[in-house]
């Protein structure tokens, strides 16, 4: 199959691809990585997975972490609710499932902060078992191998079951189609600007048949972060990273920030999400 022969030539050495990775942490590794690897790029990603798997390597010693603990670590990723969502899945695997990550789909599912996409990449790329796992990577290549499209359409329950139609029936292939799919995505058969000529799929691609022809972008665009809620809402959070354990006088929080109401929302969202804690005029890291 030329996808997976290329995959095998071309795949970039990353470290929860490695077998020494698999063997040291096995699921809960791949686990750790899914959650990282959600909308932050790869770079960002290797430097904070190495440093939280050697504070936290299973599941049941991020359980017994605290919260602040928790947020602290995860540092500048973004989306710091993913944190959140991690540990309530590191105890809910401690507690429900005797600290050992399940390989099931439908109780990967059932775990906070876990998705159609993270649950299968568990159970494929942890446990070697034949199902279809689809990003925004392998959704692109879908889009124009198979489609004939430009771009993907919104994410859709049909992206899995195109995925389903392709996957080689011999369990460990399927794996490898899965990576290679991501992969070519990835590096290769990207948005803006892809390299038709170093795909392992030229030959038969849809989308060049037909010329590679402007067929529109329905995508959802995300807002700029520049001058966003979620910068806001970052920003605030350095301050108190910086001061933990200790709080702060939330009067000292972005005084100068140039939309006082941009400042006061960044502010409550972070309590409402649990990413902060207010004692009366001070602030904190939840405790």
């Amino acid at each position: 199959m030329p996808l997976a022969r290329w995959y095998r030539d071309a795949a970039r050495d990353l470290p929860w691809r490695r077998s020494e990775f698999h063997d040291e942490f096995g699921a809960w590794g791949t686990l750790v990585s899914e959650f990282m690897l959600q909308q932050t790029p790869v770079n960002r990603v290797i430097p904070h997975l190495e440093a939280w798997l050697a504070r936290w390597p299973t599941p049941s010693a991020l359980a017994a972490a605290t919260t602040a603990e928790v947020v602290q670590q995860w540092a500048n990723l973004g989306y710091p609710r993913r944190a959140l969502w991690l540990h309530r899945a590191a105890v809910e695997i401690t507690e429900r499932h005797d600290g050992v990550v399940p390989r099931d789909v439908e109780a990967l599912l059932r775990l906070s902060g876990i998705g159609d996409y993270t649950a299968r990449a568990v159970a494929v790329f942890a446990y070697a078992d034949r199902h279809p796992v689809v990003d925004t990577n392998t959704r692109r290549v879908l889009a124009r191998a198979v489609l004939g499209q430009a771009q993907p359409g919104p994410p859709s329950r049909r992206d899995l079951v195109l995925m389903e139609e392709l996957l080689p029936e011999d369990v460990g292939e399927s794996a490898v189609f899965n990576a290679a799919a991501m992969e070519l995505g990835a590096t290769v058969c990207t948005s803006r600007s892809p390299r038709c000529e170093a795909c392992p799929l030229l030959g038969g691609c849809a989308w060049v048949a037909a010329g590679r022809p402007d067929t529109g972008d329905a995508r959802r665009r995300q807002a700029s972060f520049e001058g966003s809620d979620r910068q806001a809402r970052g920003a605030v959070l350095r301050i108190l990273r910086d001061a933990a354990p200790d709080s702060v006088p939330l009067e000292s929080v972005l005084p100068e920030w140039p939309d006082p109401l941009q400042r006061h929302r960044a502010i409550d969202s972070l309590i409402a999400d649990g990413l902060a804690e207010a004692d009366g005029e001070l602030i904190s890291l939840p405790r």
